[in-house]
C-alpha cells in the first residue's frame, strides 16, 4: 500500500510539474492552429523538463522606466513637418522612446572631421549635423528620449571603401571612437542612450568579406565606450543589438558567417566586454509564433531567447544590467507572395496584437527587461519588394490595424513590473517526481515473497 501511494505521489508530482502558467494552448505555445498547438505542446513539454536559465530576476529594476518604444528612420524624412508629425504621433499613442540611427556615413561624409554636406547642389553646403539636431529637438518638445544607434562607418574609413558593405567596421576603431566622442559631446544633456553599430554577429551588419568576430567588435565597443563617457560621463551605452540566429557556417571560428547569438555572447564576455556597456541591446522579434510563447530551446528562436542572453549576464556576474529589446515585431507579408517568409507570416491585426501581447507580457514576466522598440513605425521611402518592409504600422501617415490595436495597449493602463519568473525549479520537481514513481512502480511490477 506504502508503494502505491509514493507511486501516485511521484505521478502527482509530475503533473505538478508540468503545470503551465497558461488558460490555453495559445497562451502556452503561441500557435493559433490546433495543429500547430499540438506540436508545440510536446515541443514545450521537451524545453520544459530541461535545466532552466539563471535569471536572477531581483537582480536588476526597471520599474521605472518605461517599456514601449518605436524605431524610426527620421533622417531620411525630407520635410521637417513629417518628423514632427511623426513624433508627435507616437507621443499620441503613449511611445516614451525612439530608437534613431545616426548615420555616420550621412554625417561624417567624405572625410575625417569634414562635417559638411556638398551631395545636393539645390541646397549647397550645408552642416551635416542640422538634421539630426533639428530630430534630437523635435523629440524633446513631445517629451520622447532618443535612443541613438550610431553606424554605417563612412567609406573613406576602409582602405576597401565599400567593397565589404556599408556596414563594415573602420580599419582604424579610433575613428569610430573620434566619431562617438563628437556625437555624445554634441548631444550632451540632450540624448542619454546611445547604442554602438547593431547586430555585429552577422556578416551584413559586420564584414560582408570576411567572418564575424565578436572580439574584434568587443574592442571597437570598448573605444566606443570610453569614448562616449568621457565626452559625457551621464551617457547610458547599449551594446550593439544581437541578431537572433541559430545559424553557424563553417566548422571553425575563423569561418562562422552568422554567428550563434548566445555563443558570440559568450565570447563577448571572454573578450572583456562586460566592462563596455551599460545595457545590453538584442533583437526580440516573435518570427513563427506569438507573444505568448513559453517554450526555450537554444536550437529555437521566439520572444524570449532573451532568457538565454540574461543567463550568460548572470554567469559572468553581470546581473545587475537589464535588457533592451532593439528591435521587435511581426511581418505582414501579403498571402500573395511566393517566397518563403523569412520572417514568418501573420496578418495585418494579427500583427499588432501580438505586439501588445509582448508589451504586456514583458512588464508581468520579465524584470530584467526594460525598453522594448517595435520595429517599425513608417518608412519615408517603402520598398514594398522587400519582406522588411511588411513590418511597418503605418502606410505613409495612416495608421494600419497594427498600429490601432498596439496603440490601444500602449494608451491604455499598463500592468506594474512582475518578473519573477515562474516554476524555475520545473526541471527538478520534474525529475525526482519522476524518478519517485519509476523506481516505485518497478518494485511494485517486480515479484515479491508474500510471506
Amino acid at each position: 500500500m506504502l508503494r502505491k501511494l509514493i507511486a501516485l505521489l511521484g505521478l502527482i508530482g509530475m503533473l505538478v510539474a508540468l503545470r503551465p502558467s497558461a488558460v490555453s494552448l495559445y497562451d502556452l505555445t503561441g500557435e493559433e492552429g490546433a495543429a500547430g498547438q499540438m506540436l508545440g505542446l510536446l515541443h514545450w513539454v521537451n524545453t520544459a523538463i530541461r535545466p532552466q536559465p539563471e535569471l536572477a530576476a531581483a537582480a536588476v529594476d526597471q520599474s521605472a522606466v518605461p517599456i514601449a518604444g518605436m524605431n524610426t528612420a527620421l533622417q531620411n524624412e525630407v520635410e521637417i513637418a513629417k518628423r514632427e508629425k511623426a513624433l508627435a504621433l507616437m507621443q499620441e499613442a503613449g511611445f516614451h522612446f525612439i530608437r534613431q540611427e545616426f548615420v555616420w556615413e550621412d554625417i561624417e561624409i567624405d572625410a575625417k572631421n569634414d562635417f559638411i554636406d556638398t551631395r545636393n547642389p539645390e541646397t549647397g553646403d550645408i552642416l551635416a549635423w542640422l538634421k539630426y539636431d533639428n530630430i534630437v529637438a523635435t523629440a524633446a518638445q513631445y517629451d520622447i528620449e532618443v535612443i541613438a544607434r550610431l553606424s554605417n562607418p563612412p567609406a573613406w574609413t576602409r582602405a576597401a571603401g565599400d567593397a565589404c558593405g556599408e556596414n563594415a567596421p573602420p580599419d582604424n576603431y579610433r575613428d569610430y571612437g573620434d566619431f562617438v566622442a563628437e556625437t555624445v559631446g554634441r548631444y550632451k544633456g540632450q540624448i542619454r542612450y546611445y547604442q554602438l553599430l547593431n547586430e555585429p554577429n552577422t556578416t551584413t551588419e559586420w564584414n560582408k568579406c570576411d567572418a564575424v568576430d565578436p572580439v574584434h567588435y568587443t574592442q571597437l565597443l570598448c573605444e566606443g565606450y570610453r569614448r562616449a563617457k568621457a565626452a559625457d560621463p551621464d551617457a547610458i551605452i547599449l551594446s550593439g543589438a544581437l541578431a537572433q540566429t541559430v545559424a553557424n557556417v563553417g566548422n571553425d571560428l575563423s569561418t562562422y558567417r552568422n554567428m550563434n547569438d548566445i555563443a558570440y555572447l559568450v565570447r563577448m564576455y571572454e573578450a572583456g566586454a562586460g566592462d563596455c556597456f551599460d545595457i545590453l541591446s538584442a533583437q526580440g522579434y516573435g518570427l513563427w509564433s506569438g507573444a505568448a510563447d513559453q517554450r526555450l530551446q537554444p536550437t529555437y528562436i521566439n520572444v524570449q531567447r532573451h532568457k538565454f542572453y540574461r543567463d550568460v549576464m548572470v554567469q559572468y556576474g553581470d546581473a545587475a544590467k537589464p535588457i533592451w529589446i532593439s528591435e521587435a515585431g511581426w511581418n505582414s507579408l501579403p498571402d500573395e507572395w511566393p517566397e518563403t517568409a523569412a520572417f514568418g507570416r501573420v496578418d495585418e491585426v494579427t500583427k499588432g496584437r501580438y505586439a501588445g501581447e509582448l508589451l504586456t507580457r514583458s512588464l508581468q514576466e520579465w524584470s530584467w527587461i526594460g525598453v522594448i522598440n517595435l520595429w517599425y513605425m513608417r518608412d519615408p521611402a517603402p520598398d514594398e519588394t522587400q519582406q522588411a518592409h511588411y513590418f511597418r504600422m503605418m502606410d505613409d501617415f495612416e495608421p494600419l490595424p497594427s498600429w490601432e490595436s498596439v496603440t490601444a495597449v500602449t494608451t491604455s493602463d499598463l500592468p506594474a513590473r512582475g518578473g519573477q519568473d515562474a516554476w524555475a525549479a520545473r526541471p527538478t520537481i520534474f525529475i525526482l517526481s519522476l524518478a519517485l514513481f519509476f523506481f516505485t512502480s518497478l518494485q511494485l511490477l517486480l515479484p515479491h515473497d508474500e510471506t
